[in-house]
This record gives structure tokens, C-alpha cells and sequence, in this order.
């Protein structure tokens, strides 16, 4: 490992060298390793805080306000008698600012560069490179404290704001953090409508300034949603510049803080931080010493460099875990499909309306015949995964509990350990291990945080009991305590500790519904996968449309590896549910397989029916060929909202694979093979769209076919509309 850390530290005495407020003097210049961007600081005449960015001659931020304002201090509040008989609190002390009237106490300079090893990723080394400025402020009215810490990359900026212990600032509440990103321009931008529930959302691409009148067809119902703003969106913000720029706005290591949206002001097109309140509307309690997770702005002069940065995983922690061995990526096969599409159902009956768990008498009811987990179903799934080299089988539906499980807010909705009588855990599990497969748990919480906490270590015993090390979670209705939001300061506390239960007992986990990821996968890396965008499930609920899957590399992806659930071969779901279910999967059977390689998991699931992939087993090769873990990873081609074309050198054993998808429109893409070490021939295994194929018309029209290439060589590629395609080499 190639490690590199100076820090020079000049003390700079308020005195001597320090602006008081009023004064612009006192300008801080940050240069990135390569020189190829510059971040500047300064005071403002009233002691704000500002920060530009630029990238060369272009700028990429303009001034742009740092701070806070706070709700005041954290203590008793009064009891007021009201005249009217009514009895209300008042505040000991109001509201004030943190985002003016500061000095300069001291700066810090600091350069480091390293290069890490992911436990699993897109690639086996990652290098970490920055200059660093730390800008020491105190506010002179109050004497309070406050710092902020940059870190300029050649590939984008991280800052984030630090609190030392300080005895007139030791418990504080936040109203609003007040960070500023004021755009050079009206950009277009790949976005989701900003929400404290949900992320499962359509992307919209429009310039910033038609954000507010585009916003009412962006939003789509969904079981959990809590929308603030016709100008409020969701990071991560990707947006591309009329000068070829591509900009994204995220955050890194969101920890004990609540999720970070961004609101427009169309008219100067400038983003300011909104963070998700809580329960009583705050934005966030803290304790010095103290600091918030980093706010990320990523630019790169292509879209295709865009996708290879690193930012938000290098601003991360490394990892904590004393061991990772047992952490694995996994590809696995399900009985979900079944219960998202309508062919079964989570339920083992239909004779409660209302389920009281220890009460209601499972073994006197009547099983409904489409309860999908049960035992027989479960064997074969086990047999296909074993006689396919797949890893685990997820079940969902197996605990109790399931009759009346949503949109209920219902605190006691599942113990996690009680399966139904048509599940029999023991058996099924040694049946599993004897054919070299694993069950994966499945914890759909149903929202009930305070439950899933409750039960949540006899949950892990029952999984170590049997040889489970890993759980698919679900945060599906609204949270319980009512009030709290999936993106509170709360519902982040929660996750993590989940993950970090988790981790003692070396259980993996994916988490559905949870927050959009930060990096936190470096820090904790059996965090092996999130849901926390639209996902495979969509298609069965309406469809999804076809350039989704060509954004979310851009956008989710950004922060970590997403289960998407791809795979599926049969898109006309009225024919798999005999007319219960009439969405129709908006991609072609070449998009699906493209899937598994341009967009990254190191948790890969076989979405669809172990019959239907029987029908169509030469296309099948290519999802248990391809690697779920990565030597590197080279982007080909992409343009958000458009297409994405990227290859990825595999663990196992060396070999590559390639994957591209489209949009809606047909189109015909130069793939280079350069990613190939020069002067070998390979046979390339290519899974194309036919012809004719068409993801609305005609989606399961495919064809395979090999040839032999070298690191020389373009392959011309048709994409049919909502079409795709995937290649396997192998060395010669």
C-alpha cells in the first residue's frame, strides 16, 4: 500500500492575521493533486462563510453561503397558562444564527494519498488522493466554535462541518443546515422528487429551471411518501453542463444525521441543504465533539469518468470490522417473483383479516394454496440453485404474520422467528446445506422499527442456529413511532445498528427501503447491498421506463451497490398471473442480462421463475457465468439517460465481461474492445438483441453468437428500444 500523509498546520492568530466581520481579506486557495481543479474560501463582509469551485477555466460553483441555523438551547422549556385555558411550551431561548458574524481563528493544510483495498467493489484497488484545507472559525458574537473541513480531489470536492467540544456548545438542535451550491448555469439534471419516505421514483431529465412545473408528474403513489417541495430533489444530482461538464451533488458517511435533499431557487439556480426533520420537525441533535457526513460535489469533463470516481467511497471511513473473511458476494435465485408479480402470495391464509401474533391459531386455518414459502416450493429452488451454481435462495413469506402486514401501523407485525406450518425451518436449511446452498433471511419489518429492535437478537440467534449469514430487511409503509421519516436522524441511527448487530454475528445485509447509500459499505462491508431506488419489483407494479437503468449508474450507485433483482424473460406478466396482474416489463431479455454487469452488486439475484428459465437456458449461461466481484472496471460509453457500455475483469478467474443497455430508442453503439490485454485473441460469447426484438413488441427475441477478438477490435452493437446486450470472453 502506497501511503502519503503531510500536514502543515499555521496558526493563525485572530489578532494578527484573522478578518473580523467586514472584511473579504482573507481568502484560502485549495488546489487539487493535479491541479486540474480549485476550491477557494473566504469571509464575507457579515462574517458568512463562502466556497467557489472551479474546474480549469470553468466554474462549476459559484459563491455559495456555509452554515446553520439552530433551533436554540437544548433545555427545560417554560409551561405557559394561556388565557384561554390551554396550557403550550416556550423555548428558554430562541432560534439563532450559525451562518454569520465568524473570524478566522486558524487554517490547516494537509495532502494524502493512499491506495485501498475494498473487501469487494468494481475494482481490487482504490487510490485515495487529496489536498485538504481545515478553516477553524469562531463566531465572535457568542464565542462559539465551529469548523469546516475541505478535501479537493481531481475528481470533485467533499466538505463537511466539524464542532469541537466546546463548554458553551455542547448540545445543540438544528432548524436548517444552510450549505449552498449555487450552479454557474441552468443545467440539465437527472433527478427524483426530493421525499423523506421514499426514493422509488421514476427519473425525470429536464433543465433545473423546470423542475417546479415537471415535479407533478414525477410523483407516483407509494406506500411511504412524504414530498416538501414542487423545487425539492433528491441526491445524488446528476446534471451535465452546456459546457460538457458532468456535476453530482451527494453526500458520504451520512452517520447519526439526518439524510441531506437539495431545494432550488430557480432563479439563480442555487441548491441549498434540506435536511429531513424529525418527529417535532427538527433537522438534527447533536453533542460535541461532533461533525456532519460530507457534502460531495463530483465533476469530471465526460460521462464515462464520471462513473469511474471514487469520491464518495474515499470520504468514507476504512474498515471497522476486525475480520472480513466470512463476508462474501453472493448470487442467488428467490421465490419473490411469485408474490410481486401476483402469481402467489406472502400469506398462508385467507381467514384472518386481522392477525394477533402468540394468539391467532395458524395450525386451524385454512392454507389459501397460494402461500408461495412453502416447503415443496422451497426444495425446488434449493435443486435449482445447487444444479446451477447459485449461492442462496431467499424466501419470503415464511414467519408468521403476513395476513395483515401493511399499511396497518401495527407496532407487534412480526417476531422473525415463528415460521408458518408450511415451512419447516429445520429441515429446510439441512436440506439446503447438504446440497452446498444457503437460505437467506428475509426481515420485512413492515416499518415497525421499535419491533424490529425488540426482536432483532433473537432474530440473529434463530439465524445462527441455522446457517443463515445473511438478510434481505424492508422498511415498506410508514415508520413507526408515526412521525419519524425512512431519512430521520432516527431511521439513520437505526440502520446502522442493524448493520453493526449484524456484523457481530458475521451475517450480511441488505437493507430494502432504507436510506440511499453514502460509502458506509467501505466502513462496514457486510452493508453488502441496499434497495433504496425503483427496483426490478416496479415493473410488476405499472412498469418502469427504459431509461432508468441507464441513469441509476449515474445516481444511486454513486454512494454503493444496489439489488436491483434483474433477469427477467418473460415480460408480459398477465400471461405468468392468468390476467391478475396485466404490467408489462419495459426491457428486452438482452437488457436483462446486460444488467448484471452495468449495474454493480456484489449481490446478484436470478429475478424471474426457475421455469421460465428452463425455456431459454442458452441466454440463462450468461447470468451463471457472469463474476459478481471485480479486478476492474473500464466505462466504455455512456451518456445519462441514454445508454451505458462498461467491462469488468471478474475475481474468479480473470475473465471479462461486457454489458451495454439503451433507452427507449434504438441504436447502434462502437464498442471498443480495449480493455483487452493487447496481442491475445479471445472467443467473445455475445448475447445481442435480434433484429426484430423490441422491448414493447417483441422482447424475448435474442440471438447468440461467438467470434474471436483482440484488444484491436470495435464490435458494432444494436440495442433494439429498451434493448441491451452482453459478452463473456475467454482468452484463447
Amino acid at each position: 500500500m502506497k501511503k502519503i500523509l503531510t500536514v502543515i498546520t499555521t496558526a493563525l492568530l485572530l489578532a494578527a492575521c484573522a478578518p473580523k466581520p467586514g472584511s473579504v481579506t482573507d481568502v484560502q486557495t485549495l488546489v487539487s493533486p493535479s491541479g486540474n481543479m480549485e476550491m477557494t474560501f473566504h469571509l464575507t463582509a457579515d462574517g458568512t462563510p463562502q466556497y467557489t469551485l472551479n474546474y480549469g477555466d470553468q466554474k462549476v460553483i459559484l459563491p455559495s453561503d456555509l452554515g446553520f441555523q439552530m433551533r436554540g438551547v437544548l433545555k427545560a422549556q417554560k409551561l405557559v397558562y394561556n388565557a384561554d385555558g390551554t396550557i403550550s411550551k416556550e423555548d428558554r431561548k430562541p432560534e439563532y444564527s450559525f451562518h454569520d458574524g465568524f473570524a478566522v481563528e486558524s487554517v490547516e493544510t494537509a495532502s494524502f494519498d493512499e491506495t485501498w483495498e475494498p473487501v469487494w467493489g468494481e475494482e481490487s484497488k482504490i487510490r485515495n488522493n487529496y489536498n485538504e484545507l481545515l478553516v477553524n472559525l469562531v463566531q465572535t458574537s457568542s464565542e462559539k466554535k465551529m469548523s469546516i473541513r475541505f478535501r479537493l480531489y481531481d475528481d470533485g470536492l467533499g466538505f463537511r462541518y466539524e464542532f469541537p467540544y466546546q463548554k458553551n456548545l455542547s448540545y445543540f438542535v438544528i432548524k436548517e443546515e444552510l450549505t449552498q451550491f449555487a450552479l454557474a448555469g441552468d443545467h440539465t439534471a437527472w433527478w427524483l422528487p426530493g421525499d423523506y419516505d421514499t426514493q422509488e421514483y421514476n427519473f425525470t431529465e429536464c433543465r433545473l429551471s423546470e423542475i417546479a412545473s415537471r415535479m407533478p408528474e414525477s410523483i407516483c403513489g407509494n406506500d411511504s411518501q412524504t414530498p416538501f417541495s414542487v423545487n425539492g430533489v433528491q441526491t445524488s444530482l446528476q446534471m451535465r453542463a452546456d459546457n460538457g461538464l458532468y456535476i453530482n451533488i451527494h453526500e458520504a458517511a451520512l452517520v447519526d444525521y439526518p439524510c441531506m435533499h437539495l431545494e432550488l431557487d430557480p432563479k439563480t439556480f442555487t441548491f441549498t441543504s434540506h435536511l429531513t426533520p424529525d418527529a417535532q420537525g427538527w433537522k438534527g441533535r447533536m453533542q460535541t465533539p461532533c461533525s456532519t457526513p460530507w457534502r460531495t460535489v463530483q465533476v469530471a469533463p465526460s460521462a464515462t469518468a464520471q462513473l469511474a470516481s471514487r469520491l464518495i467511497l474515499n470520504l468514507n471511513e476504512p474498515c471497522a470490522l476486525e475480520s472480513t473473511d466470512w463476508i462474501k458476494p453472493v448470487k442467488y435465485i428467490g421465490i419473490w417473483w411469485e408474490m410481486i408479480s401476483g402469481k402467489g402470495s406472502w400469506a398462508y391464509t385467507d381467514d384472518f383479516a386481522s392477525v394477533q401474533l402468540g394468539v391467532t391459531d395458524y395450525t386451524k386455518a385454512t392454507p389459501n394454496g397460494r402461500h408461495s414459502a412453502n416447503n415443496e416450493k422451497v426444495r425446488r429452488y434449493i435443486d435449482f440453485a445447487a444444479e446451477h451454481g447459485f449461492d442462496q435462495v431467499l424466501v419470503e413469506g415464511w414467519n408468521e404474520g403476513w395476513e395483515d402486514w401493511a399499511n396497518c401501523n401495527k407496532d407487534y407485525v412480526f417476531d422473525f422467528v415463528t415460521p408458518y406450518p408450511d415451512f419447516d425451518i429445520a429441515a429446510l436449511n439441512k436440506y439446503a446445506h447438504s446440497k452446498g446452498v444457503k437460505l437467506m433471511m428475509h426481515h420485512e419489518s413492515s416499518s415497525s422499527v421499535r419491533n424490529y429492535e425488540r426482536h432483532l437478537d433473537q432474530a440473529l440467534d434463530l439465524m445462527d442456529k441455522y446457517g443463515y449469514n445473511s438478510i434481505k430487511g424492508g422498511y415498506v409503509g410508514d415508520i413507526l413511532p408515526l412521525g419519524e421519516h425512512h431519512y430521520s436522524q432516527s431511521l439513520i441511527n437505526h440502520y446502522m445498528y442493524v448493520v453493526k448487530k449484524a456484523a457481530e454475528h458475521k451475517i450480511m445485509i441488505n437493507a430494502h427501503e432504507a436510506v440511499r447509500p453514502t460509502g458506509l459499505c467501505r466502513t462496514y462491508p457486510n452493508l453488502i447491498g441496499n434497495e433504496s431506488a425503483r427496483g426490478t419489483e416496479y415493473q410488476a407494479f405499472g412498469g418502469t421506463m427504459p431509461h432508468h437503468v441507464t441513469i441509476l449508474p449515474f445516481t444511486r450507485l454513486n454512494g454503493g451497490p444496489m439489488d436491483y433483482t434483474p433477469g427477467i424473460f418473460f415480460m408480459d406478466l398477465a400471461a405468468v398471473t392468468e390476467g391478475r396482474n396485466t404490467s408489462w416489463v419495459n426491457a428486452t431479455l438482452a437488457n436483462q442480462l446486460a444488467l448484471y454487469v452495468t449495474l454493480y452488486s456484489p449481490l446478484q439475484m436470478a429475478a424471474d421463475l426457475p421455469e421460465h428459465y428452463a425455456q431459454f437456458m442458452d441466454a440463462f449461461q450468461f447470468i451463471k457465468d457472469v463474476d459478481i466481484d471485480w479486478i476492474q472496471s473500464k466505462y466504455l460509453l455512456a451518456e445519462p439517460g441514454e445508454y451505458v457500455v462498461i467491462a469488468r475483469q471478474g475475481k474468479k478467474n480473470g475473465q471479462w465481461f461486457c454489458g451495454g443497455v439503451t433507452d427507449d430508442h434504438k441504436r447502434t453503439l462502437e464498442v471498443p474492445m480495449n480493455f483487452l490485454e493487447p496481442g491475445k485473441t479471445y472467443e467473445a460469447t455475445i448475447y445481442a438483441d435480434a433484429e426484430d426484438a423490441d422491448y414493447k413488441e417483441n422482447p424475448q427475441a435474442y440471438k447468440i453468437w461467438k467470434q474471436d477478438v483482440t484488444a484491436d477490435d470495435v464490435l458494432s452493437m444494436t440495442m433494439a428500444r429498451g434493448g441491451g446486450f452482453a459478452i463473456s470472453f475467454l482468452e484463447k
